[in-house]
């Protein structure tokens, strides 16, 4: 990197210091707060991408490396009746939908995501709340099921819905990434943790794994995806149920 770039990106991490000094409730509620935060999330982003490939990968660990228990956080059990009805049945009758901006609108049961091409990684979890995991994740990468369904040209972003209610309203958990991100090969739906089938506490039947960014991005319990042009018109409109009420969108480590 050319010492003019390292100058740029070290006053963008500065200035998102100061801003996040300065007192995040009073920044947030001001008329102004949310734009700079945008804003400065987007130069966050673009710091972190100029710095690293698309295709560079999150650290890899061993076995020796696992952690005794892979905690659950969040919901550890839908209270969903259709998602209870699944679960008695060990999932055999649940199907994965991919919708929206693609040319073939598909359904995949979790017996032939097993059959697709498998990736394993051993990698760190690392919460917003302080904690982090290291566990063993097996699934099918997202780029191929996306495949499936063919994106069209105008899909920019992939919205995973989920079954789990955050709230008396019965608002379900969502979460969304852009296309680059969903084609990166460490991007996977797992259905095994530690060798063993997902359990429910930590998302089963499938979780996302997105092993760049920090883990209230990998929705747990996913239903359905959803290819859209933009966020405006998912949930609050922020790209995420955690994004509605003030994190940051772009979450990379």
């Amino acid at each position: 990197m050319s010492k003019s770039r390292r100058h740029f990106v070290m006053r963008v991490l500065a200035g998102l210091a100061a801003v996040a000094l300065a007192g995040c409730d009073a920044i947030t509620n001001s008329s102004w707060g949310p734009k700079i935060l945008r804003n400065g999330e987007r130069a966050n982003r673009g710091a972190q991408r100029s710095l690293t490939a698309k295709s560079a990968l999150a650290q890899e660990f061993s076995e020796a490396d696992l952690s005794p228990d892979f905690r659950s956080n969040g919901t550890s059990n839908p209270s969903d009746d259709d998602y209870q009805r699944l679960a008695k049945d060990q999932f055999r009758d649940w199907t994965l939908k991919v919708e929206g901006l693609v040319r073939t609108p598909t359904q995949v049961s979790l017996a032939q995501l097993r059959t697709m091409k498998a990736r394993t990684q051993i990698t760190r979890h690392d919460c917003v709340e302080g904690w982090s995991a290291i566990g063993k994740w097996t699934g099918a990468q997202l780029s191929e099921v996306l495949a499936l369904a063919q994106p069209q040209p105008t899909a920019r972003y992939v919205v995973f819905h989920c079954a789990d209610a955050m709230d008396n309203d019965g608002n379900r958990y969502y979460e969304s990434i852009d296309l680059d991100e969903a084609h990166h090969p460490q991007t996977i739906l797992a259905y095994e943790l530690n060798g063993e089938a997902l359990p429910i506490k930590n998302g089963a039947p499938i979780r996302v794994r997105i092993e760049r960014q920090l883990g209230y991005k990998m929705a747990k319990y996913i239903m359905r995806i959803e290819l859209v042009a933009d966020l405006k018109g998912i949930g609050g409109g922020n790209g995420g149920y955690w994004e509605d009420q003030g994190y940051e969108w772009y979450a990379g480590i």
